[in-house]
């Protein structure tokens, strides 16, 4: 049951994904969420963000913002990376990550997920069909309700790991 939450993969940070071997893989399309995923919580990009989105854009990758934020915080972002985006996305529902594919021209098949929470991120990932990395939140200072969830998340990835290493 708590299948559904699992990550396909994890990594320490967004910034530390190997990019060219996905490219390699056939993947094309990278959808990300912003806030402690690509910068602080309310964050404008840090330089390792803006850094990424040019290796990404050069290695051939079109890449979507979806954020459950309200278009005030995710339009400056989205600008600033130069890259499409989808405020109010309602994860974990499948409709942002669709709307992700359209705007970047790409498929299920050939599209990935990054993001730092399960119950929203990765947890529509899944549901919409795509591949999914989970991250390491970038700041331990996060709104309450987050805070919450962060403990739940805490058993979903016991075993996640449990299972990982069977």
């Amino acid at each position: 049951m708590l299948e559904m939450f699992y990550p396909d993969c994890r990594e320490a940070s967004a910034w530390s994904i190997d990019y060219a071997g996905w490219y390699e893989k056939g993947y094309r399309g990278v959808i990300f969420d912003i806030d402690n995923t690509l910068s602080v919580h309310g964050g404008p990009p840090p330089e390792e963000t803006l850094e990424l989105f040019r290796r990404l854009k050069a290695l051939g990758f079109a890449a979507c913002l979806v954020s459950n934020n309200k278009e005030p915080r995710v339009r400056p972002f989205a600008c600033a990376v130069d890259v499409p985006y989808i405020s109010k996305a309602g994860k974990p529902s499948v409709r942002g990550y669709e709307a992700a594919m359209a705007r970047m021209g790409t498929d299920r098949a050939h599209t990935m997920f990054v993001g730092d929470q399960l119950f929203t991120d990765i947890f529509g990932a899944r549901r919409a069909g795509l591949k999914s990395i989970l991250v390491d939140p970038i700041d331990p200072h996060e709104e309450i309700q987050i805070v919450c969830k962060r403990y739940l998340e805490k058993i979903v990835l016991f075993f996640y790991a449990r299972n990982s290493a069977s």
